[in-house]
C-alpha cells in the first residue's frame, strides 16, 4: 500500500513541537495520536475540541483537551506518537456500526470478491458489523482474520440464522440448533419465520447461553408482543410491529394475495403502517421500551419501494457498483428484493405514506426511551455496502432525529446492542481503537461522510488501532470494478 504524509500544525509556544511523519495505511503502530481533533463521542454529547487521541495498540489511552489552560492544570505538553495524524479543521467521529450487514461473495450464484464489499464497509467508516445471516464458518473464518489483522476489514459479529434447512420444527430441535451456534462460536442468532412455541423455546435457550436475538419478523403467527414477551434483543426492519397493533390481528390482504410472490409482499408492505391503530401501536412501543426490546429500522433498504427512480440512478454507481451486484439489482423473481418488473405511482404513494407513519413511530418509540439502532441490509433492492448505512443516517435525519443522535445511534447505541457498550462506540480512554477522520462537519451535513464528496468524505477509518485510508480504499474498489467490467464485456468464444 501507499505511504501518506501528514503534516501537523505547529500550536502555541507551551506545546511540543510536532514534526512530519508517515502513517502507512492498513498497518498498526504501536503509539498513534490524532491531533487537534473536533470530537463527537458515541453518547450523544455536542462536539467538543480541538483534542489529541492518543491509540497505543488497538486501545484508546487518553483523550488529551489542548485548550493551554486544560495543559497546564495538567502540568503536562502535548503527548508524543510514533506516528500521527492531522485532524485539524476536521471531525473525529467512533467508528460507526452497521448492525444489519451480510458478508457476500456472490448474488444470484454469481461470484463478487469479498475484499469490494470490505473496502466499501471501512471507506463509509464502519468498524464493526453484525453479520446476520451469512455462511457461518464462513463468516466466522472472516471474523478471525478480521480480528487478527489479516484482513482488511470490519470487526465481525456473526448471528446465524436460526431457520436455516433443516428448519427446527419443535421446542427441542430448537434448543437443539441454538446449542450448535453456541458450539460453534456464534455470537448471536437471527430469526425469522418460526412458530410461536419454537421462538419461545429458542429464544430461552439462548438466554442461558448469553445469545443475543436479532429478530426479522414476517407475516407470522408471532409479532412484536411474542418478542416483548420472550426477551428478543432487536426487531430488524419493522414488520411484527405495526401487525401487533391491528385491529382483528390480520391485514387487509386482497383475496389473490401471496405472501411467497414478492410483488405481492412488499406491495402490501407499502399499505401496513396506515392499518395499524394508532393507541394500540403505542402500546406495543411502550411494551418494547419495558422489555429492552431495540428497534433496527434499516430504513434505507425500503427506499426504493417510495422512488425508485432515485434507487436506480444513485451517483455512487458510475464507478463503484460491481457488475455481479448490479445484475441481481434488475428486475427478476429469482433475486430475493428484485421485485420492481411493475411497480407504479401508485405503489410509490403508498410506499412513500408508509414512511411517514414509520418515521412518526420511530419518533414515539425515542421520545418513550426505547432503543434504536443503525443498519444497512446492503446487497439488496439498489443498496450498497456502507453507502447503505450512511444514507440510513440521512433518512434518520428526515424523521426528525438530529445529527448528534443519529451518530450515537450509529454507535453506542448499537454497540449496546451488541452488548459492547463498554468497549464499542465512544471516544474514551480504555475503549477499542475504532474512529473515524472526516473533512467536514457532519453535524451540518451527513452527506460529508460519502466517500468521494467533493466537500468531504472520511479521510481516514481507524479499525482495532489500524488506520486505512478512506481514498486508497475507494481506488481498489475502482479498479475491482473496472476489471470487472471488462471481463463482461470481453467476447465470449
Amino acid at each position: 500500500m501507499r505511504t501518506f504524509f501528514i503534516a501537523v500544525l505547529a500550536c502555541a509556544p507551551v506545546f511540543a513541537q510536532a514534526s512530519k511523519t508517515t502513517v502507512v495505511s492498513g498497518k498498526r503502530y504501536p503509539r498513534l495520536v490524532v491531533r487537534n481533533a473536533t470530537v463527537v463521542d458515541g453518547n450523544g454529547t455536542p462536539a467538543a475540541g480541538p483534542k489529541d487521541i492518543v491509540i497505543e495498540g488497538n486501545t484508546i489511552k487518553e483523550v488529551v483537551p489542548l485548550s493551554p489552560a486544560a495543559l497546564d492544570r495538567a502540568g503536562r505538553g502535548r503527548p508524543a506518537g510514533d506516528v500521527e495524524i492531522d485532524a485539524t479543521g476536521k471531525y473525529v467521529l467512533p467508528g460507526l456500526i452497521n448492525a444489519h450487514g451480510h458478508l457476500q461473495e456472490e448474488r444470484g450464484g454469481v461470484p463478487q470478491p469479498l475484499q469490494y464489499e470490505l473496502d466499501l464497509w471501512l471507506a463509509c467508516g464502519i468498524t464493526t458489523v453484525r453479520d446476520v445471516g451469512s455462511d457461518t464458518p464462513r463468516a466466522l473464518e472472516i471474523r478471525r482474520l478480521s480480528a487478527e489483522g489479516k484482513l482488511a476489514a470490519p470487526r465481525i459479529f456473526v448471528y446465524p440464522v436460526f431457520g436455516q434447512a433443516p428448519p427446527p420444527e419443535n421446542a427441542e430441535q430448537a434448543r437443539a440448533r441454538i446449542r450448535e451456534f453456541k458450539k460453534m462460536g456464534a455470537d448471536g442468532v437471527k430469526i425469522l419465520h418460526v412458530y410461536r412455541d419454537v421462538m419461545e423455546a429458542l429464544e430461552d435457550e439462548a438466554h442461558k447461553l448469553d445469545l443475543r436475538v436479532a429478530h426479522h419478523a414476517g407475516v407470522e403467527e408471532t409479532n412484536a408482543w411474542d418478542d416483548i414477551h420472550f426477551g428478543t434483543t432487536s426487531i430488524e426492519h419493522w414488520y411484527g410491529i405495526p401487525d401487533a397493533a391491528i385491529e382483528g390481528g390480520v391485514q387487509n390482504f386482497p383475496s389473490n394475495y401471496n405472501y411467497n410472490d414478492e410483488a405481492d409482499r412488499f406491495r402490501y408492505a407499502g399499505h401496513l403502517w396506515r392499518e395499524a391503530n394508532w393507541d394500540r401501536l403505542m402500546e406495543v412501543l411502550d411494551g418494547m421500551v419495558q422489555a429492552n426490546v431495540a428497534w433496527d429500522p434499516t430504513l434505507d433498504i425500503y427506499e426504493a419501494s417510495r422512488d425508485l427512480q432515485r434507487a436506480q440512478t444513485q451517483p455512487q454507481f458510475a464507478l463503484y457498483l460491481h457488475p455481479t451486484l448490479e445484475s441481481f439489482f434488475r428486475p427478476n423473481p429469482a433475486s430475493h428484493g428484485s421485485y420492481f418488473s411493475h411497480w407504479t405511482s401508485t405503489d410509490e404513494a403508498f410506499w412513500k405514506e408508509n414512511y411517514q407513519i414509520w418515521m412518526s413511530a420511530l419518533r414515539e418509540f425515542d421520545q418513550r426511551g426505547g432503543l434504536i439502532g443503525l443498519g444497512e441490509d446492503a446487497g439488496f433492492i439498489y443498496q450498497m455496502y456502507g453507502y447503505g448505512l450512511l444514507r440510513g443516517m440521512e433518512l434518520h435525519q428526515e424523521a426528525g432525529f438530529h445529527p448528534l443522535k443519529i451518530i450515537q445511534q450509529a454507535t453506542g447505541n448499537n454497540a449496546r446492542i451488541l452488548g459492547q457498550e463498554e468497549h464499542l462506540g465512544r471516544i474514551r480512554a480504555g475503549y477499542t481503537a475504532d474512529l473515524i477522520v472526516v473533512n467536514g462537519n457532519p453535524l451540518e451535513d451527513l452527506k460529508v461522510l460519502y466517500p468521494g464528496n467533493p466537500a468531504g468524505g472520511i479521510e481516514w477509518t481507524i479499525k482495532d488501532g489500524i488506520p486505512y485510508h478512506g481514498p486508497e480504499l475507494m481506488a481498489e474498489v475502482r479498479e475491482m470494478v473496472a476489471k470487472a467490467r471488462a471481463e463482461r464485456a470481453r467476447p465470449q468464444h
